[in-house]
């Protein structure tokens, strides 16, 4: 089974299991629930660039091939 690498890195449950187990691994390892809330937020802030970029990307591919339709036509 092949993974859809784009569909889980946009994937707002995905970001957020990552970052809870994180929060949950700091904290049992000694961390304090600031550190871990910290860190949590850190996760969060960069999957928001990163599901960004990708749906950007996206979107100006769908667009440049969408152009490159029209003007062979």
């Amino acid at each position: 089974m092949k993974i859809d690498w784009v569909k889980k890195l946009t994937s707002r449950k995905f970001w957020l299991s990552i970052a809870s187990f994180v929060s949950m691994m700091i904290v049992a390892c000694g961390g304090s629930e600031s550190e871990a809330t910290q860190i949590a937020a850190l996760i969060m802030a960069g999957a928001t660039v990163i599901g960004y970029a990708i749906g950007e990307g996206l979107v100006d591919s769908k667009y440049k091939e969408d152009n490159s339709n029209e003007e062979s036509n």
